[in-house]
């Protein structure tokens, strides 16, 4: 199966401080499923893949501000220049573009 996926998922984990049942919330399956792409089992869509890694993008940049656990709670947490959005909402959305908008503005030391 693919270990590309298996490797983003770990990153996902390690870097994001993202659980299973977080990514499954995001691309919208269960984290049984979750579970299966994680060990090989099972390989997810490409539409699904490409949302996984956009996250990852997210969470690599992410990572340069904020230790795991702060990068999930900004996933989680609505921001008032998403428009009072969650960014997992907006990634599954295909609208990863506006939540590295805000990255950019972190990186530039716009705000935080």
């Amino acid at each position: 199966m693919s270990t590309a996926v298996m490797k983003i998922l770990n990153v996902l984990r390690d870097e994001g401080g993202l659980q299973g049942k977080d990514i499954a919330n995001i691309v919208a399956v269960s984290p049984a499923t979750v579970s299966r792409w994680s060990s090989g089992k099972a390989t997810p869509d490409l539409k699904t893949q490409t949302i996984i890694a956009e996250l990852r993008y997210v969470v690599d940049r992410l990572a340069e501000f904020y230790t795991a656990d702060e990068t999930r709670l900004w996933l989680h947490t609505p921001h008032p220049m998403l428009d009072g959005e969650k960014a997992i909402d907006l990634i599954n959305a295909g609208k990863t573009e506006l939540v590295l908008g805000i990255i950019e503005n972190l990186d530039s030391g716009a705000y935080t």
